[in-house]
């Protein structure tokens, strides 16, 4: 293989991978396994929204015309819009 290349099955998945794969937990494990999978759940969300409003805000830097355009766009939808 030559330099920077991947096997082609690096990226297939094991039978141990799978889901069901899994052991069998105790009921109180999987409650306190599903409150900390959901805080981490939020906390990747977060961290998700933050990395996309830096994101717009860097494509409004880089790109004003397009920016204006939006911005110009989304008035007339306010303006137009009906209660």
């Amino acid at each position: 293989m030559a330099d920077g290349e991947q096997p082609r099955n690096a990226g297939s998945r094991n039978v141990s991978d799978a889901p069901d794969a899994r052991e069998p937990q105790d009921v109180t494990g999987d409650v306190t396994d599903a409150q900390e999978s959901d805080a981490a759940r939020r906390r990747r969300r977060a961290q998700f929204l933050r990395e996309l409003h830096e994101a717009k805000q860097l494509r409004d830097r880089v790109q004003p015309r397009r920016a204006r355009a939006a911005r110009m766009r989304q008035q007339m939808r306010m303006r137009t819009f009906r209660w």
